[in-house]
């Protein structure tokens, strides 16, 4: 059985993606086999772990709450089901400090699915949910009674297949451990519920910074971004965007942030947080970089080096950009 577990902020808000790697550790006691789902989940295959602490897969849940409390300070959400979309699924489904169990077989999987939104599956996003509202396919078991011809012709060949079977309940994802080496988050809380761009940019442009000081002081390089803004109703946005090409320069990585920050259209919301997770890491010396003959980048980037220098030597904020003066002191 699979478990995925959520972590509860207090009075049941998203908790911070800076507890994950402390969650991630906290999971391993229960099974090695843990795999981060950023910014605040994991999942743990417990078929292993059962015989080892002599209960189901409901009772380890239940021991991981209880240690999540203790050792982290948090509440959590779980969700208990065969396969890892199934867990997911549960995990959301389920109310701070419970756990939602889905039984192994079929009746039970379709009762489960049947009356959720069809873009409560993992993967569906908001512009395929729109698309399949459009032909009244609203509900997972709406979706799951059409034939795989007609997704397939509403969404395309590849995700008409994986809806088809994602609807059914049919997952052949695996967890996979070791997720947790391959990122690096930071996050910054304003002190206000905040809608001004321009700090909203600063607070972009701080995590950036702490981000690729950090890959390049373990010489490593990410594959993509993903940015999350947590609102003052205690809401969040998620989004994801693959870099041009592995990076630890900073500048590259405000860059994109700034653009998926473009993306999210924030034009009256009012911001209370955002975390920056740097994903896909990689060893730079296996990372192709394109070469460039403009000045200003290489100036940049030599500059960049010297900056770390001085922070390996005097601390972490001995040099900032004069636009963070806020997050220096």
């Amino acid at each position: 059985m699979i478990l995925c577990i959520r972590l509860e902020g207090r009075g049941g808000a998203e908790a911070a993606p800076s507890a994950l790697p402390a969650l991630l550790a906290l999971a391993e006691d229960i099974s090695p086999v843990v795999q981060a789902l950023p910014p605040d989940a994991a999942l743990l295959d417990v078929r292993g772990a059962r015989r080892y602490f002599g209960q189901d897969a409901a009772g380890i849940a239940a021991v991981l709450r209880v240690r999540a409390l203790a050792h982290l300070g948090a509440g959590c959400a779980i969700g208990v089901a065969a396969t890892p979309v199934l867990a997911r699924m549960a995990a959301r489904a389920a109310t701070p400090g419970t756990t939602c169990a889905v039984a192994d077989d079929e009746r039970a999987v379709r009762e489960f699915l049947a009356p959720r939104p069809v873009d409560a599956l993992p993967g569906i996003g908001a512009a395929t949910a729109r698309a399949l509202r459009s032909y009244g396919l609203d509900t997972v078991g709406r979706t799951a009674a059409v034939p795989l011809s007609t997704l397939q012709r509403i969404t395309g060949v590849r995700l008409g297949r994986e809806l088809y079977e994602k609807a059914r309940g049919i997952d052949r994802t695996r967890v996979v451990p070791d997720a947790a080496a391959r990122s690096v988050a930071a996050e910054r809380s304003f002190p206000h519920d905040e809608l001004d761009h321009e700090l909203h940019r600063r607070a972009l442009l701080s995590i950036t910074e702490e981000l690729g000081s950090l890959m390049r002081g373990t010489d490593q390089v990410c594959r993509s971004l993903t940015l999350t803004a947590r609102y003052a109703d205690r809401s969040v946005t998620t989004r994801t965007r693959a870099l041009r090409e592995p990076t630890a320069h900073s500048a590259a990585l405000a860059a994109a942030a700034y653009r998926i920050h473009e993306s999210l259209g924030l034009q009256r919301a009012r911001v209370r947080a955002f975390a920056v997770r740097a994903e896909g890491l990689t060893p730079a010396g296996r990372a192709a970089r394109q070469l460039t003959f403009d000045p200003v980048d290489e100036r940049a980037r030599r500059i960049e080096e010297v900056a770390d220098r001085a922070r390996a030597r005097f601390g972490p904020r001995a040099i900032v950009p004069g636009s963070l003066s806020r997050w220096a002191a």
